[in-house]
């Protein structure tokens, strides 16, 4: 999640509700995705490396995601995909784990 957070500089409740289909022709993870901002609403284009899409690629397999699937689901039955709180508290613990090895 964090390394497509990156490539694509989506604000977290863009990114959330990506689905598989956002970012995938067929079988494959694209290259370039385009999706449109829920603040803007205006089309936004991005570059997803190599690396992103290979790891992208593993996680829609392990996790057994469709087309019409979230990348990131919820595991709340109430809930179709993560919120953003989930998706803050995960990139705080990395962003707050990568300052602290700075400071050492």
């Amino acid at each position: 999640m964090f390394d497509l957070w990156l490539d694509s500089k989506l604000r977290a409740c863009d990114l959330v509700k990506l689905r598989v289909r956002d970012i995938c022709h067929g079988e494959h993870v694209a290259p370039r995705a385009t999706v449109m901002q829920q603040k803007t609403s205006r089309p936004v284009q991005f570059e997803i490396t190599k690396p992103t899409r290979d790891a992208v690629s593993e996680w829609i397999t392990e996790a057994k995601l469709g087309q019409e699937d979230y990348l990131f689901p919820s595991r709340i039955h109430e809930s179709p995909h993560i919120g953003t709180r989930q998706y803050a508290c995960t990139h705080c613990g990395f962003l707050g784990h990568r300052d602290r090895a700075k400071s050492v």
